[in-house]
């Protein structure tokens, strides 16, 4: 059974001869309700303190525990992207490597192209070369057997203007023209 402030207030007690002196019975009594009174008030705030404080310390939990999931959270986060990096980073490698390889295959083919087309292009040279030294030879030739007929022309033109005897032998620029030293079939009139 409680007891409370009010209850020692409200107390009364019954005479008896020799007994205790009333005013020092209810005085020690308000005294008691008193200091249990301000007990019961330092109680009361004290559980609401303690009330608040857990309440507090079960939001500082609830945080910590927040953070750490978050930690937790961010890490394997970390750790992931860390592994997508690695990974992406790999497949970046390896397909810069593909299209490298590509590449020079590529400018190993067109490389090998061109290298034919100036083979090709030499031996073009050297047939257009060859070409223009037979043409040149036979223009040479040509020419120069224009000149000789030309020559033999004057020559025969020259032979004609000239009085001839019959028993003179030919002329000597007659026997270089001809090759022969007979007669000349120009000695006869036209």
């Amino acid at each position: 059974m409680k007891v409370t402030p009010l209850d020692l207030r409200q107390q009364r007690f019954r005479s008896a001869f020799r007994g205790y002196d009333k005013t020092e019975v209810v005085a020690l009594l308000m005294e008691v309700a008193d200091d249990y009174e301000h007990a019961l008030r330092e109680t009361d705030r004290l559980q609401q303190d303690v009330a608040r404080l857990e309440a507090l310390l079960n939001e500082h939990r609830e945080h910590e525990r927040n953070l750490r999931n978050t930690l937790m959270t961010a890490q394997k986060l970390s750790e992931e992207i860390h592994g997508n990096a690695e990974l992406e980073a790999k497949r970046i490698v390896r397909e810069a490597e593909g299209r490298a390889d590509l590449l020079l295959q590529k400018t190993q083919a067109r490389l090998e192209d061109i290298q034919r087309e100036i083979d090709g292009l030499r031996l073009k040279r050297r047939d257009v070369e060859t070409s223009v030294e037979s043409i040149i030879a036979s223009l040479r030739n040509a020419l120069e057997f224009v000149r000789e007929q030309e020559q033999r022309e004057r020559d025969d033109k020259i032979l004609l203007h000239r009085p001839r005897t019959a028993e003179a032998p030919a002329p000597a620029s007659r026997v270089l023209a001809t090759g022969t030293q007979g007669p000349a079939r120009d000695q006869q009139p036209s």
